[in-house]
């Protein structure tokens, strides 16, 4: 998933500049900073194992041990879903700050100009590295945005909250009705979708495993596929959580600005439906496969992902508020550093799981020895991102990007 710097463009009108260190938001550095972490754990499927396995509960061979059943678990009820929403609703958030109001045309061609180049970034990176890039479908989505960034808070969230509650409704109801169909045809259903061939995908393993140039064609193709199928429903649940995002920020709730109780009442909505999540995935982890104790609970509990985003913003929210701030601090430098850490994810799992000048991972590790490569990522990001920024400004590809949008060169070491 992708990450973006939110501060606004701060600057005389005889000529716009990037944001100074002094003029950042803390909360959105420090909301990005969680995010940009938590979308990894998601994102380690689909460097891991082959595209027609992404989706299931079982990795290459097909046995999952009980440490992978663990893994699953913590994947799907705390990071799925949630952490793309929190990207999501940061990006819609940054549209504004560098866009300004629709009224300003200098810092509109600036936003225009920051978005199509993030828009080519992301083609780059999606069809030679990982074909689950999301940089070039937020810079679409950005531009959509953008019509409405000079709405209210109000209409933002009311427009915006009401199409992704509907979609949250939609899935719910989906995943339940789902688990609980006639066993007949249940049974008719599954027997018409094409099973997994485990002959094809340990070719498609094999092929990813010969390195590149048969690996990256292989990734391209993914590639223009889910570009093709996928992408246009994703706008459509991608915009209104621009929106809400950009609602929350002009309404002060991501500034942490909200009243004590609206933060109250949304960790309260929010922390039982991830506590009822968890408990029901568990149980339906631990039946094993193609059990459910719960009836469809389970997936049910996890169609409302944004009500579980916003129980975490919230909590650091407070956290922050209340004069918490070091508990908080180190996901700031690594949000301030988001653009490259996302795109430095990339390279990192690239280089294990399927690079010529790799170890050549991919197809042998289940979720519980990817959570073990997570991790070390994780401490990686948390260590250099800080030990940067205390020499620059901001991180490498930040300023290549800002060079790119600005047309001149700026400065990237501190004066």
């Amino acid at each position: 998933m992708a990450a973006v710097e939110t501060e606004t463009e701060a600057a005389p009108r005889a000529g716009l500049a990037p944001v100074g260190a002094k003029d950042r938001i803390y909360n959105l550095d420090m909301l990005r900073g969680w995010a940009i972490l938590g979308i990894l754990a998601v994102n380690a499927i689909s460097f891991a194992w082959p595209f027609q396995l992404t989706m299931s509960e079982a990795p290459p061979p097909g046995v999952l041990s009980q440490a992978d059943v663990i893994g699953l678990w913590v994947t799907d009820v705390f990071f799925a879903d949630k952490m793309r929403t929190l990207f999501t609703m940061l990006f819609g958030v940054s549209v504004f700050l560098v866009g300004g109001e629709r009224s300003d045309s200098d810092r509109g061609r600036l936003l225009r100009r920051r978005l199509l180049w993030l828009g080519l970034i992301g083609a780059i990176h999606g069809m030679v590295f990982w074909y689950g890039d999301i940089l070039l479908h937020y810079a679409y989505c950005g531009l959509l945005l953008m019509l409405m960034r000079s709405w209210s808070a109000r209409r933002l969230l009311w427009i915006g909250g009401s199409i992704t509650l509907l979609w949250g409704l939609v899935a719910t109801g989906g995943y339940w009705a789902m688990a609980n169909l006639p066993a007949e045809f249940a049974a008719k259903m599954e027997a018409g979708m094409p099973a997994a061939d485990p002959a094809a995908i340990q070719a498609a393993i094999d092929l990813y495993r010969t390195g590149w140039p048969a690996g990256l064609m292989a990734n391209l193709e993914t590639w223009a596929t889910f570009q093709l199928m996928a992408t246009p429903f994703l706008i459509l649940v991608t915009v209104p959580l621009m929106m809400v995002g950009l609602g929350l920020f002009k309404s002060g709730y991501l500034s942490g600005r909200s009243p004590i109780w609206v933060y109250l009442l949304v960790i309260l909505a929010g922390g039982a439906n991830l506590a009822a999540f968890a408990w029901w995935g568990w149980q339906e982890a631990m039946a094993g496969e193609g059990a459910d104790p719960t009836g469809g609970l389970a997936a049910a509990a996890g169609g409302m992902a944004p009500l579980i985003t916003l129980f975490y913003a919230s909590v650091l929210i407070l956290i922050t508020r209340f004069g918490l701030k070091a508990l908080t601090a180190i996901f700031v430098p690594v949000g301030r550093m988001a653009f490259t850490n996302y795109l430095t994810q990339t390279l990192i799992m690239v280089t294990l799981y399927y690079a010529p000048w790799g170890p050549m991972w991919f197809g042998t590790h289940g979720p519980a020895e990817m959570w073990m490569v997570v991790g070390g990522v994780w401490i990686a990001q948390l260590i250099w991102s800080p030990l940067w920024l205390s020499v620059f400004s901001m991180g490498p590809l930040e300023w290549g990007w800002r060079c790119l949008t600005y047309g001149r060169m700026v400065p990237l070491r501190k004066p």
